[in-house]
């Protein structure tokens, strides 16, 4: 069993979203706002590079946050991981690392900080355990990635062991929803894949090209739903093992692309690319650790891609954005 320790969260506490503006952390934002919560802290990169020692510690002392929730990152999909390893760790490691030490050195009470399913070995047995954590090699497509969000998890539990702090961390699966990267190049399959269906349609074109060969198997979890998982977690646990946060359900990428496509454009073929990489095989994670802590994803995931197309919809100058730099996961 695990073991629940129940945090009172006040509605005037102040808690940073650090990330706010990406996917994630604009979900969490909406979520606490809908909850009440009345002294939310956020920062821009503009105002603040998280990167920034010196910066990160003194916007904590100006502002002191009782709760974090560490959203903010570099990220991308397979391409963008691939070609751009040196920058997706470097940053990685810098923001995790600013955020953490000046949330140890302003007695922060809690802290969440949000990792990647990508942490995981490519042989990984499926469903994924959490603690398959460093028992293989990774994802050649996204080693650097992958090594700077392990890099965050061993940090907080060092954290939490040497200094005693209370900070804690989660493992999302593949994500989508509103407020995510529509670039063709650097997003995550799904939000690509409900780019190029919309562009077909709007194109009359007969067919839409999928990276890959279709047989890779991935599980989607909608970012509220992530966002929900989070705040029940920031509540209720308190431990220094990680806890995966999906749905614990998988379909293939031809799947996929075949529920995308009767959602947008039926009538559009699948071409797939076979000289595009398919990254790994299979990965869907064990949410047992999850469940026995009282959350489950709550959303379908036709229901969530008809919510995310509706939201591209209405917000196509923005969806169709360049590369994000530091956002959220």
């Amino acid at each position: 069993m695990v073991d629940i320790s129940l945090e009172n969260m006040a509605v005037d506490a102040p808690i940073f979203i650090a990330g706010h503006n990406g996917m994630v952390g604009s979900a969490l934002l909406r979520l606490l706002k809908k909850e009440g919560f009345t002294n939310l802290l956020t920062v821009s990169r503009n105002e603040v590079d998280l990167r920034d020692q010196s910066a990160v510690n003194n916007w904590f002392a100006e502002y002191r946050p009782t709760y974090v929730f560490l959203a903010a990152g570099t990220v991308g999909g397979v391409y963008a991981n691939a070609t751009r390893q040196a920058e997706f760790l470097y940053d990685n490691l810098m923001i995790h690392a600013t955020v953490v030490e000046a949330s140890r050195q302003n007695d922060v009470r809690k802290l969440l900080y949000l990792g990647s399913s990508c942490i995981y070995p490519r042989s990984s047995h499926q469903p994924i355990v959490e603690e398959a954590l460093l028992s293989g090699p990774l994802e050649p497509t996204n080693e650097g990635y992958a090594i700077a969000k392990i890099a965050g998890i061993k940090l907080c539990q060092f954290y939490r062991e040497q200094y005693g702090k209370n900070f804690i961390t989660v493992m999302p699966t593949n994500l989508y929803g509103p407020n995510d990267n529509f670039d063709l190049l650097s997003s995550h399959v799904l939000p690509a894949l409900l780019r190029k269906f919309h562009e077909a349609k709007t194109a009359g074109a007969q067919s839409v090209s999928v990276w890959g060969s279709g047989k890779a198997r991935r599980e989607f979890l909608h970012v509220d739903d992530l966002a929900e998982a989070c705040l029940h977690l920031m509540r209720t646990y308190s431990s220094p093992e990680h806890v995966n946060v999906g749905t614990g359900i998988d379909i293939s990428i031809r799947e996929l692309a075949t529920m995308i496509g009767s959602v947008i454009y039926p009538e559009a073929e699948l071409a797939f690319d076979a000289t595009k990489p398919d990254g790994m095989p299979r990965k869907v994670l064990d949410v047992s650790r999850l469940t026995e802590l009282g959350w489950k994803a709550n959303r379908g995931l036709r229901e969530g891609i008809e919510e995310t197309y509706a939201w591209f919809l209405e917000n196509q100058e923005t969806a169709r954005g360049a590369q994000r730099g530091v956002s959220s996961l």
